[in-house]
């Protein structure tokens, strides 16, 4: 799995918000496109933060989300990324040291070009190795 690059399993659509978006928009957006985050960008597509299911746990934990409660308030904002060029393995080795199970994919003039999950490594672990016999 070293040679294999992040641009081959990542996932190119990703759903995107501006950090002044209200929570609750986030969270439909997420609802209807069954997805487990939202990836928080400026102006120019750069990267702002991302705001995941998890975080929403958050908010319902410490406070009752009230009207106008915008995305910038909850998201995580230091976000840990990867480049097209990087390798599956290494995307794997970041989720697994800081416990995250989406990692955006950064470009250095496009911006945010993709999102790498769990559920992409998975599948193509899945697609290229038979299962081991139990």
């Amino acid at each position: 799995m070293e040679d294999i690059f992040v641009a081959r399993v990542m996932s190119a659509s990703l759903e995107t918000v501006g950090s002044d978006t209200l929570v609750e928009d986030a969270g439909q957006v997420m609802l209807e496109k069954d997805i487990g985050s939202v990836v928080v960008t400026g102006e120019d597509n750069e990267l702002e933060g991302i705001l995941t299911t998890t975080d929403f746990v958050d908010i319902v934990a410490q406070s009752h989300p009230k009207a106008e409660t915008t995305v910038a308030r909850y998201m995580t904002e230091d976000v840990v990324t990867v480049s097209a060029q990087d390798s599956i393995r290494d995307a794997a080795d970041l989720m697994v040291e800081h416990g995250f199970k989406h990692l955006p994919v950064i470009d250095e003039d496009e911006g945010v070009i993709g999102m790498i999950t769990t559920t992409d490594l998975a599948s193509y672990v899945s697609r290229i190795q038979s299962p081991s016999p139990e």
